[in-house]
This record gives structure tokens, C-alpha cells and sequence, in this order.
């Protein structure tokens, strides 16, 4: 493909441009799998031109780490689930609802974050932005754990967690009522966490891992 022209007068379409290209490469096949030679062909720009946006494909990753972020964590699953619901507990439910809605979907390609880490490995730098993806996410199930009055919220949210990301690998195994499994669980989970004493704490020491 001929690199457009219009690249140094229009700046922010060609980034908007490569970004929506890497986007939609990434999330289908992965980060080893896609290079950035292929992300300049399929978005049509110059390779100055993508180097000029983005250094390396490291920044180029994070960048659309931070896209994934806004259009699954913010849009899909936090706004969407607190539409659905009139109060914390429902909001914190219908998280299930929309994972179980997008498992059904054209869209289902697995979770984007834990993808990056077993792909790049805990160390690596793009794995430090997948992994504060996640605690976002666990940052909003606590916010409305305490909102709904819960206990011991911090190990609520990383149990929460464990059912979502939970779901979304069986889901991809196959099993298509994983999300509405997981929601029975969930439910379970908010009763146990109403009072004080509840299920059995991690002992002292463990750590929690992001996926």
C-alpha cells in the first residue's frame, strides 16, 4: 500500500489510523504475531510516520493497551454493568451480564491483558501497563463493594476478579453459560462478604498476581 501523503498535514489521523490498525491486529492474534511492518501496510502510513507517533513497539503496545482499557474496562464493562443496575449489588452482578453478552459476541477475543502477559511474561514493560489494566478494574469492583456496604473489600475484589477472569478462559474453552456460572458464584461471594466474618482470609504473606 502507498503511504498517504496527507501524514505530516494530518497528524492525529495517522496516529488515530495506525492505533486502530494495532488495535485490531493485537486483540485477534497477539502481540509476538503481529510486526510493526505489518501495522504500517495495513494502516497505510510511512514508517517515519509510525516511528514518529510511536519510538518503538513497545509505546505502540502500551498505547493500545490504554485503548483496550477504555474500550473494554470503561465503556463496556464499568459503564455498561452500572447502567444495568440500581445498586451495587446489581451494578457489581451485571458485570456478568455484559462479559456474558460479549462472549456471545462477533467481538469475544479473550481477555487482552492476561493475553499480554503470558505472552511477554511478568517482567517484561508492556506486562507493568497490562497489569495496572487489571488493578483498574479491581479498583472499581471495591469502590462498589464498599458502596454496598461489603467487608473485607480489598479480598473481595481480588475473589471478584478471579470469577471474571475465570469466565473469559472457559468461555474460550468453549463453555458458553460460563459468565452465568460465574454469576451464581458471585452472588454467593457478596453474601459472604456482608458480614465481618466470612470465608477463610489468604494467609499472611501470599500475593496476589494480576491477570
Amino acid at each position: 500500500m502507498t503511504a498517504d501523503p496527507e501524514d505530516h498535514r494530518n497528524p492525529y489521523v495517522a496516529r488515530e489510523r495506525i492505533l486502530r490498525t494495532a488495535y485490531e491486529l493485537f486483540s485477534r492474534r497477539g502481540i509476538r504475531a503481529v510486526g510493526v511492518d505489518e501495522v504500517i501496510e495495513r494502516s497505510s502510513v510511512a514508517k517515519a510516520t509510525l516511528y514518529r507517533h510511536f519510538r518503538t513497539k513497545n509505546d505502540l503496545v502500551i498505547a493500545f493497551l490504554e485503548r483496550r482499557q477504555q474500550v473494554w474496562t470503561r465503556d463496556m464493562v464499568r459503564d455498561e454493568s452500572e447502567r444495568r443496575g440500581s445498586t451495587p449489588d446489581e451494578q457489581l452482578l451485571a458485570m456478568f451480564d455484559v462479559l456474558d453478552e460479549w462472549i456471545h459476541s462477533d467481538d469475544f477475543d479473550r481477555c487482552t491483558f492476561i493475553n499480554v502477559l503470558l505472552e511477554m511474561g511478568p517482567d517484561h514493560p508492556v506486562s507493568r501497563a497490562a497489569i495496572d489494566c487489571l488493578e483498574e478494574l479491581r479498583g472499581i469492583v471495591k469502590e462498589r463493594a464498599e458502596k454496598a456496604g461489603l467487608h473485607r473489600t480489598e479480598e473481595f475484589a481480588l475473589s471478584w476478579h478471579i470469577l471474571m477472569k475465570g469466565s473469559i478462559i472457559a468461555a474460550y474453552e468453549g463453555d458458553g453459560e460460563a459468565a452465568r456460572r460465574a454469576k451464581i458464584m458471585a452472588a454467593d461471594l457478596i453474601e459472604q462478604h456482608r458480614t465481618p466474618d466470612g470465608p477463610e482470609r489468604v494467609p499472611a504473606g501470599s500475593k496476589a498476581g494480576g491477570s
